[in-house]
């Protein structure tokens, strides 16, 4: 049976909303080394709707000249949870219908271990039903006031161990949780 290993840019607020305020902060080669640990022994791409919209057109072009993510973004098959979206259009990437808990434990016995990033109702959905296996959190030293939190008021309280940390020269945080029980 495969894992979910579920990725965020977060604010120390808990803000998990589109990264552009990460901007003000290097991508350092050391934050790079740590995702390609996760992506590296993924084997499928899980994305919601909204995700899926903002990722296919800034990926979809990009070459490992580009960014050395590139070959695994486009490459990997692509999961994408919507019962809205008529037609996946990035390459490799599959439209698996509504959420449905029952589907993605199914997904992880077939495809093996997944990555998702962002998409947060959907990793707030798989967090509630204790289907995420480790969150890779980059935390970055800013608060962002209102805006979408990975955890919200209605969260199950829920006890994870940490399994790495890493501070980098700018203040981002890498922290990598495993669920417990």
């Amino acid at each position: 049976m495969g894992s979910i290993h579920v990725h965020e840019f977060i604010s120390l607020d808990g803000v998990i909303d589109a990264p552009t305020w990460t901007f003000d902060y290097k991508f350092l080669p050391e934050m790079g080394r740590a995702m390609a640990a996760v992506t590296g022994r993924s084997r499928g791409i899980l994305l919601g709707r909204t995700t899926y919209e903002m990722f296919e057109p800034a990926w979809s072009q990009r070459t490992a000249e580009d960014d050395p993510g590139a070959p695994f973004f486009n490459d990997t098959t692509k999961y994408v949870v919507s019962g809205t979206l008529a037609e996946a259009t990035w390459r490799n990437s599959e439209i698996i219908g509504a959420y449905d808990p029952g589907r993605i434990r199914s997904l992880k016995d077939e495809v093996g271990d997944i990555y998702v990033s962002g998409s947060g109702t959907l990793v707030r959905a798989m967090l509630a039903d204790a289907l995420v296996d480790e969150l890779h959190l980059f935390l970055y030293p800013l608060t962002r006031g209102p805006g979408p939190r990975l955890f919200t008021e209605e969260a199950q309280a829920r006890k994870l161990s940490l399994a790495a940390c890493e501070s980098y020269e700018h203040g981002v945080v890498y922290l990598n949780y495993r669920a417990q029980g």
